[in-house]
């Protein structure tokens, strides 16, 4: 399946119905944890070593970071978590969903663009990023991983699905039985057909600078994590 490169998601135009955009965090909440994605960036994160504070970029409803906090709670772990997504009407969506994030300890809420961070180098353990890249062409996305290279000490970690005809069927199987949000129906198939397949997702890695040291996929191979240095 060819890479959809000129189509746009709902996700990246106004997000002015607050109901819509709430009902699609939950679904995309749903989907982590049923279909296992969350569990992949924790798998990825401890492949990196001992973290002891993680940058969230592209956050949505901070269901991944809220799973981080929690393993690292049930390990004795300190972790803080700076979760940044670069719309204010996500993070307000977000709070609706879950307001217990406003009060979630070692949980930091931001708005910050990937690609120009407003965090200085090394300011983080590790750089984290689920179901961001596939938003972006491959300069945005070769941009995005350089600076989340450059905020991150110990390494980076991405979280992504993979494109292929079979995993696009199963999207449009899953978005149009469970979803309740317009935005997760219309764009979840879409965003299979944008995304980037593993092995394109380590060649944007090595052009920006970092290598994989460990990758994880989805019981299906639907969807992948990588962890890298």
């Amino acid at each position: 399946m060819d890479r959809a490169i000129d189509a746009e998601e709902l996700l990246d135009g106004p997000l002015d119905d607050s109901d819509a955009l709430a009902a699609n965090l939950r679904d995309l909440a749903r989907i982590n944890r049923l279909s296992g994605g969350g569990q992949l960036s924790l798998r990825a994160v401890r492949a990196l070593g001992h973290a002891g504070s993680i940058l969230d970029v592209g956050t949505g409803g901070a269901d991944i970071p809220a799973l981080l906090l929690a393993d690292a709670r049930r390990s004795g772990r300190r972790l803080a978590v700076t979760a940044t997504d670069s719309r204010q009407e996500v993070l307000d969506a977000a709070l609706a969903v879950r307001p217990s994030l406003a009060a979630m300890p070692d949980l930091t809420l931001a708005v910050a663009d990937g690609r120009h961070l407003p965090y200085p180098g090394a300011a983080f353990d590790i750089g984290h990023a689920s179901l961001v890249l596939h938003h972006l062409d491959e300069r945005g996305a070769v941009e995005f991983l350089t600076e989340l290279r450059r905020v991150a000490r110990l390494g980076v970690v991405v979280n992504d699905l993979a494109r292929g005809r079979w995993f696009w069927l199963g999207a449009m199987i899953v978005t149009h039985t469970f979803a309740a949000s317009r935005f997760t129906r219309r764009d979840g198939p879409l965003s299979v057909r944008r995304a980037w397949t593993q092995a394109e997702m380590i060649e944007l890695m090595r052009q920006a600078g970092i290598a994989p040291v460990a990758t994880f996929s989805g019981f299906a191979h639907h969807r992948y994590a990588i962890a890298a240095r």
